[in-house]
C-alpha cells in the first residue's frame, strides 16, 4: 500500500482552512455587496429628507417668491449643508437658476449638470450626475406654496463620500473574515490533533493496513470468531464461524449488522456485555453441534464496548485431545520398553564381565521365552497392530513400575475399521491401565488384569485393579474434567476416556468398592470391521 504524501494532520488542516477560507469569502463578497447598497440607499434616503426639508421650509418658500435674492435661503441651506454633512444643498426658481449654492459666486447661475428638468415639471427623485462640485448623489424635491410649484432643491453627496463609507463598513468586514480565518486555522489544528490522538498516533493508510492483516488473520484461523458492539450488533463474523453456523443449520448469510438475541439467541455475549465477566471453555449446543467457546468482554479506558466470542466444534477438539494423549501414550510405553531392555543388557553385562556364562545362558533363554510367549500370545490374540503394540509396551511400563499388568483375550480381537478409532481405543485402554496401575500401586503387590473380548460385533473392554477403590459418591465426579485427587494439572484421563466413549457410541460402566478394588468396563460397536 503506498504511503500518502501528506500526513493525516496536514490533510486536516489545510482542509478545513479552506473550507473557512472559501465560507468567509463566500460571506463576505454576499455581505459586502447587501452593505455597499444599503449604505447607497441610506445616503440616497438622507439626502431625500434633506430635500424634502428644505421645500417645506417657509423661509426657502417666502424667499422664492420675491424678485430679489436677499441671501436668506444661502444662510439657511448652508447651517443645514454643515449639520447634515452633505456636499450641498441648491435651491433653484422655476427658470432653473441657483438661489443658494455652497459657493456664494455660484448663485444667481443656471443650475449645471442637466438633470433638473424632472424636478422642474414637479417629480421627486434620485439621480447621479457631475456638477460644479464634482459628480454626486442628487436628490431632487420640487417646491410648492398653496399648491403651486414655486422652484426645486436639490441635494448632493459626493460619489467620494459614498465610496468612503462602502469603504469604511467592507473594511469591518474584512477584519471579521480575517478573525474567521485565524479561528479556523487554530480549530483546524486542534481538531486534526484531536483525531490524530483518537486514531492511536496512526495515519489512515497504517489503520487499513492493520484491518486487512487483522481480517486476513481472523479469517485464516481455525477457530470460529464472533463480535459484537456495545449494543449488541453483531461487528464481526469470521468464515470458519460461519462454516460452524451453517454445519449446525444455521443461516449461513452475512450477520455483520444484526442483533446477536436474535441471531443467536443462546450465546451469552450480551450477558458478558453486561457483567464484564469473562467465560472460559464452556459448552454450548448449536442445533446438535456442540462447541467449546470462550466470551470475552472487549474494554477501551475501562468500560466495557463490545465482546468477542471464540469457539470451536466439540468433536474437532476432541480428535486432537484424544491423538495429542494417545501420541503421549506411546511414547510412555516405548520409554518404558526401552528402559526395560536396558536393564536386560546390564543384567548380561555383568553375567559377561563374571564370566558366568551357564547363567548367562539360562537367563537369556528364559527372558526369550518369556518375551516370544507374552508377544505371541498377544499378537496371535489381538490382530489389531496398533492395540498390540500399545498393550505390549504397556505391560513393560507395569513391570517397570513394580506392578503385574495381565492381558486376557476370551475372543480374538479383529482389526479396527479405521485408525481414527484404533487412536480413541488407545485412549480409553490407556487412560483406564495408567489409573488403574496409579490405584493398584498404593496396596501392594499392585495387579491389573485387562479382558477383552469380540462378540456379534461389539467389543467388550474391562479394566480390572486391586486397589482402594471408589465410594459410590465419588464415581460420577472422577469423569467430570479437571477432577482428580492427584494434582490441579490432573483429572482430564478418565475425561477423556467418557468423551471417548461417547463419540464411539459405546456404554461404560463402573464398579467400585471402598477397599477392594475397581472394575471398569467399555462396550464399543466396531459395525464394518475388517475380517482377519
Amino acid at each position: 500500500m503506498r504511503r500518502p504524501k501528506w500526513k493525516l494532520t496536514t490533510v486536516i488542516s489545510l482542509f478545513v482552512i479552506a473550507v473557512v477560507a472559501v465560507s468567509l469569502l463566500v460571506t463576505d463578497i454576499l455581505i459586502s455587496v447587501q452593505t455597499s447598497q444599503d449604505t447607497q440607499e441610506e445616503l440616497e434616503e438622507k439626502a431625500r429628507i434633506i430635500s424634502r426639508t428644505v421645500a417645506e421650509s417657509s423661509i426657502v418658500q417666502d424667499e422664492l417668491l420675491t424678485d430679489e435674492i436677499e441671501g436668506t435661503i444661502q444662510e439657511y441651506t448652508s447651517s443645514i449643508q454643515q449639520a447634515s454633512d452633505v456636499l450641498f444643498i441648491v435651491v433653484m426658481d422655476m427658470t432653473g437658476l441657483r438661489q443658494s449654492h455652497p459657493n456664494p459666486e455660484q448663485i444667481g447661475n443656471r443650475f449645471v449638470g442637466g438633470d433638473e428638468q424632472r424636478v422642474l415639471a414637479g417629480e421627486e427623485y434620485i439621480s447621479i450626475s457631475e456638477g460644479t462640485l464634482g459628480y454626486s448623489v442628487r436628490a431632487f424635491a420640487p417646491i410648492y406654496k398653496d399648491g403651486v410649484q414655486i422652484g426645486a432643491v436639490s441635494t448632493g453627496i459626493s460619489l467620494d463620500a459614498v465610496d468612503a463609507a462602502i469603504f469604511e463598513n467592507h473594511q469591518m468586514i474584512l477584519l471579521g473574515s480575517a478573525v474567521g480565518i485565524l479561528a479556523g486555522i487554530i480549530g483546524a489544528i486542534l481538531l486534526a490533533r484531536y483525531i490524530k490522538k483518537s486514531l492511536l498516533g496512526l495515519e489512515p493508510v497504517e489503520i487499513a493496513r492493520i484491518y486487512q492483516e487483522r481480517d486476513r488473520m481472523f479469517q485464516t484461523v481455525r477457530e470460529g470468531i464472533v463480535a459484537i458492539d456495545e449494543h449488541g450488533i453483531i461487528t464481526y463474523v469470521n468464515r470458519s464461524a460461519r462454516d460452524i453456523f451453517e454445519k449446525a443449520g444455521i443461516r449461513s448469510d452475512n450477520p455483520v449488522g444484526l442483533l446477536i438475541s436474535s441471531y443467536l439467541p443462546h450465546s451469552r455475549l450480551e450477558l458478558v456485555l453486561e457483567t464484564g465477566r469473562a467465560e472460559y471453555d464452556e459448552q454450548q449446543e448449536l442445533n446438535g453441534t456442540t462447541i467449546i467457546v470462550n466470551r470475552i468482554p472487549i474494554e477501551v479506558n475501562g468500560k466495557v464496548v463490545g465482546a468477542i466470542s471464540t469457539f470451536r466444534d466439540k468433536t474437532e477438539v476432541n480428535r486432537l485431545a484424544e491423538q495429542l494423549t494417545g501420541v503421549r501414550l506411546y511414547a510412555d510405553s516405548l520409554r518404558a520398553q526401552s528402559h526395560e531392555f536396558r536393564n536386560q543388557l546390564q543384567v548380561l553385562l555383568g553375567l559377561a564381565e563374571i564370566g558366568d556364562t551357564e547363567h548367562m545362558k539360562r537367563y537369556i533363554t528364559q527372558l526369550a521365552a518369556h518375551q516370544i510367549e507374552e508377544t505371541d500370545r498377544i499378537t496371535e490374540q489381538i490382530h489389531d497392530p496398533i492395540l498390540s503394540g500399545f498393550l505390549l509396551g504397556k505391560i513393560s511400563f507395569a513391570r517397570e513400575q513394580g506392578a503385574e499388568l495381565a492381558v486376557f483375550c476370551e475372543t480374538d480381537i479383529p482389526v479396527l475399521p479405521d485408525g481414527t478409532m484404533a487412536h480413541d481405543l488407545v485412549t480409553i485402554v490407556g487412560n483406564l491401565v495408567d489409573n488403574a496401575l496409579e490405584a493398584a500401586m498404593e496396596t501392594p503387590p499392585g495387579n491389573v488384569t485387562v479382558d477383552l473380548s469380540c462378540v456379534d460385533d461389539l467389543l467388550t473392554l474391562t479394566v480390572e485393579d486391586d486397589g482402594p477403590g471408589m465410594a459410590s459418591d465419588e464415581i460420577d465426579l472422577f469423569f467430570e474434567k479437571g477432577q482428580s485427587s492427584k494434582g490441579e494439572t490432573r483429572g482430564y484421563g478418565l475425561y477423556l476416556v467418557k468423551t471417548s466413549v461417547e463419540s464411539l457410541h459405546g456404554s461404560l460402566e463402573v464398579d467400585s468398592v471402598v477397599g477392594n478394588g475397581t472394575t471398569i468396563q467399555v462396550i464399543i460397536p466396531i459395525e464394518g470391521r475388517e475380517e482377519t
